[in-house]
């Protein structure tokens, strides 16, 4: 339980890190990185299960992390 809350909290931070640079956006604030990758890591394993993809490793779990976090930045832009 401990190692899967772990687990979240670093692919979350590293995800919402690398979504903000791909998006080119302020990527200083290890709060709002871990908000954004957690968002990013639902709605990544959302599209990837649309789609038919899963995660097996924690390298797939960033990637697909980082997919959701960059489509929820470009949502969240369009919307506000």
């Amino acid at each position: 339980m401990i190692g899967w809350l772990i687990r979240t909290v670093i692919v979350g931070i590293l995800a919402g890190y690398l979504a903000n640079r791909i998006m080119q956006k302020d990527s200083s604030d290890a709060g709002k990185n871990l908000v954004l990758g957690l968002i990013g890591s639902f709605v990544g394993a959302l599209i990837g299960w649309l789609i038919g993809l899963r995660d097996t490793n924690i390298i797939g779990s960033i990637i697909m992390a980082v997919v959701g976090a960059c489509v929820a930045t470009w949502a969240a832009s369009k919307i506000s």
